[in-house]
């Protein structure tokens, strides 16, 4: 609960004005009473003779004629006894007790905060100086929650700004003229903050010029970084026009209103809290509270220098400990109370704390990782931008797109770099394309004729290839004739005996993992005993790889089965099983189950039969989210990934055969022509990849359909990346945002916490992110890594343009 306190003197008479809450109220008015001036003049009195030696502030003279030996120290102590009774006594008046009840009321209440706070103004001079902190407002009543009394000045023009510094907090502890005075101690204190602060000294040096040392103070006040405290130490009294004059050297002074904008600037920099360890600075405070400062503490009277030495060593170190600067204050009053009262009496009574009504207690949290993590939280600003960064980074669309651009990159960083492979493909893609089919009748083209199949499927036979895939559904639901598929067994079966894999092409489910059966093949064609089967809907230019503690006995991606089959024909294993005719148990479930049978197996067979996505990806799939799911590597040329050829070609008489190269898998698919596809005509014709369009601008013979990149293509580089082990594992973008917004935010703090030029550092950052780039191209080659650039370096700019944009000393 907060409460304002308003206190007037007018004539003969006080009144006092509570208010709280929404618009809730109560005034008093009570007759001030003139001896209590007169018993403050007496104290006042009693405590400058007793502190009359060093003292932070300079106090005139009073005459010549030297007094007599006086016990001050015993006439301050009874002064002070007489002037609090009295100053108690009237503020425990019969007109002041609805004013107290209400608060201790809320002091009483157990759900409150932790302190009742209130704030204090009075509108008089003489009645700031009262020590209004020592007012026991609850003495008689139970009360649950302390109650805290700040001052506040009567003039506030400026908001507190809500600004907070980033980065390690920052003080600027400005030594003035210390003539008489001794700040070695101040310097100690201080310099004990260095664990949880950076602390800068300026001031005045003897032997040094003074005529410039206005101007480094204001420099040192505007410096660009901020400050979250500013501390003086020296000679200062009260100003009021000028709002205090502050001694920066001998015989030479500073008033507030000179550095006043610099002080504007500061606050916008996130200065929060003043401490000035010095004399009479009640105006002082009332004009940094009226700029807009969250708190400043202030010594209302005289303070000799050791006692202001015992203030600070008291203050600080619970201030480091992670205590508010109210409870700071309150922990050294006491201090000097309790402990130091018989060696500096009365200097309890001096120290004021002077608040901004909105503010929010300043303190130094403590320097632990709460803390660290803490300074790397972004603005309300940057976290609105990030998130909608991140937010775009899980929609497909936008992942598409940034996908297909960074291996379009990466297609000219191969080609720049010569970093092309140069091994021969692995697979002869035979494509039935629209000149191949084009005799055909138009139902023909739509179901195509699997007698022309079969030729193709003999036709290919005579390069004596491994493994076979056929790339069309021969769905038992399409009737054909009886000799159409019988030809088509018939070359089936050859192959079989020539110890050829056929793997046949399915459909299932757009989730494979949570349908149970694959569209059921003709079974006058497709014999699962001696041939296989899997399913060709995968994502769209990702690699179908068998997500964790999935077997691929009852379901399989067709290229994975493919380069399997291939892995396992070079093996030359006994255990494994081999393609017959007499076969009366599934293949592939014969193939899985030896595989895992075997399980201290080596080389690609064990490879791919052991290879899986990681759990994540399982945890993503909640999420519609493929995170490490492999890629298909199109900054590979196509040349080095399939051999094509039309079937057209294949089958012409005066082709001839032995001018193929030999090579280990044929697939036979759809070359293009419109109506191939599962669902619609044209399903199985996609838009050109980028960087396969790279490739095909640059090398024009090797695009065999120009106007678009087919399914079976794709089938191509998912086999040559199974039996090349050549799995690009792309990061998830929300993943490097995630870093990139560390890096940015560490690199923001470090950059305000140094002396720096923002032009350099803008071209060093851009270098850097340079860097960065050129780096993750190479490591997608070496290390088969695709790290994402576009979006983690949005987000790190976004971070650290704003500290790099502010115009340097702009306030000054």
């Amino acid at each position: 609960m907060l409460y304002k306190l308003k206190v007037w003197h007018i004539e003969h008479q006080c009144l006092f004005d509570l208010t709280w809450g929404k618009g809730q109220q109560l005034s008093a008015r009570l007759t001030f009473p003139e001896t209590l001036t007169t018993l403050y003049q007496t104290w006042q009195l009693a405590y400058l003779n007793f502190y009359k030696s060093a003292l932070r502030a300079k106090v005139k003279g009073s005459g010549s004629i030297p007094a007599p030996t006086i016990d001050w120290r015993a006439n301050l102590v009874q002064a002070e006894a007489q002037f609090l009774a009295e100053f108690h006594y009237w503020l425990n008046s019969a007109e002041l007790v609805p004013i107290r009840a209400e608060i201790a009321r809320a002091a009483a209440q157990p759900n409150n905060a932790n302190a009742i706070d209130v704030f204090l103004t009075c509108e008089a001079l003489e009645l700031a100086r009262f020590p209004w902190e020592t007012w026991e407002i609850a003495t008689t009543l139970a009360i649950a929650k302390p109650i805290r009394i700040s001052r506040s000045p009567a003039n506030i023009r400026a908001e507190v700004s809500q600004r907070q510094r980033q980065g390690k907090l920052r003080v600027l502890a400005v030594l003035g003229d210390d003539t008489g005075l001794d700040f070695q101690a101040d310097r100690l204190a201080l310099r004990s903050l260095s664990k949880v602060a950076e602390v800068t000294f300026i001031g005045w040096q003897a032997g040094k010029d003074n005529d410039d040392l206005k101007e480094q103070i204001r420099l040192a006040i505007a410096d660009e970084r901020g400050w979250d405290i500013l501390f003086f130490a020296g000679h200062s009294n009260e100003s009021t026009i000028s709002g205090g004059e502050l001694g920066i050297a001998p015989n030479q002074s500073i008033f507030l209103s000179e550095i006043a904008p610099q002080l504007l600037f500061a606050k916008t920099r996130g200065l929060q809290f003043a401490l000035f360890n010095s004399c009479n600075g009640l105006s002082i405070a009332e004009a940094l509270i009226d700029l807009g400062l969250s708190q400043v503490a202030v010594m209302r009277e005289p303070i000799q220098n050791q006692v202001a030495q015992e203030f600070l060593a008291r203050f600080l170190p619970s201030l480091a400990e992670g205590k508010d600067v109210r409870a700071a204050l309150l922990i050294a009053c006491q201090h000097l109370k309790l402990e130091k009262n018989l060696t500096y009496p009365s200097a309890y009574l001096i120290p004021s704390l002077f608040c901004h009504p909105e503010a929010v207690p300043f303190c130094l949290p403590p320097p632990n990782w709460r803390r660290r993590i803490g300074q790397l939280l972004p603005s309300p600003k940057q976290a609105i931008a990030v998130s909608t960064l991140a937010a775009l980074s899980l929609w497909y669309p936008v992942q598409d797109w940034l996908r297909e651009t960074r291996v379009w990159t990466q297609a000219i960083y191969r080609d720049v770099t010569q970093q092309v492979p140069i091994a021969k493909p692995p697979v002869l893609l035979v494509q039935i394309d629209e000149a191949s089919i084009q005799h055909l009748d138009g139902r023909k083209k739509n179901i195509l004729d699997r007698r022309y199949l079969a030729k193709v499927l003999d036709k290919v036979q005579q390069l004596q290839p491994k493994v076979i895939g056929i790339d069309y559904l021969l769905d038992s639901s399409m009737q054909e004739s009886p000799d159409e598929d019988r030809q088509l067994r018939e070359a089936v079966e050859n192959a079989v005996l020539k110890q050829i894999w056929i793997v046949f092409a399915t459909v299932q489910g757009t989730n494979a993992w949570v349908v149970t059966d694959e569209m059921s093949l003709s079974p006058s064609v497709v014999n699962p005993h001696n041939t296989m089967r899997g399913y060709v809907n995968v994502p769209t230019w990702y690699m179908e790889v068998l997500p964790n503690q999935v077997s691929c006995s009852d379901r399989c991606p067709f290229a994975y089965l493919i380069a399997l089959a291939s892995a396992v024909s070079l093996s030359n294993d006994p255990s494994l099983p081999k393609t017959s005719l007499d076969s009366r148990r599934d293949l592939r479930s014969q193939l899985i189950e030896a595989l895992e049978a075997s399980p201290q197996r080596s080389g690609l067979t064990n490879y791919l039969h052991r290879l899986r996505l990681p759990a994540i990806y399982n945890f993503s799939q909640k999420f519609d989210q493929l995170w490490l799911q492999p890629i298909l590597d199109f900054s590979i040329p196509p040349d080095r990934a399939f051999q094509a050829i039309t079937a057209k070609e294949l089958l012409s008489d005066n082709f001839d055969i032995s001018s193929l190269s030999t090579h280990p898998i044929v697939i036979i698919a759809p070359g293009g022509y419109r109506q191939a596809g599962v669902d619609r005509e044209g399903q199985d014709n996609f838009s050109v990849p980028m960087a396969i369009a790279y490739w095909r601008n640059k090398y024009p013979a090797i695009a065999t359909v120009p106007h678009a990149f087919v399914g079976a293509e794709a089938h191509t580089y998912t086999v040559h990346h199974f039996r090349s082990r050549h799995l690009v594992v792309p990061i998830p973008d929300l993943w490097m945002i995630a870093i990139a917004l560390i890096l940015g935010r560490a690199t923001a703090l470090i950059y305000l916490q140094r002396d720096r030029h923002g032009t350099y550092w803008a071209i060093g950052l851009a270098i850097a992110n340079s860097i960065y780039a050129v780096a993750s191209w190479q490591w997608y080659i070496s290390g088969l890594v695709l790290l994402p650039w576009l979006l983690p370096s949005l987000t790190f700019w976004i971070c650290v343009l704003p500290v790099l944009r502010r115009k340097s000393h702009g306030a000054r």
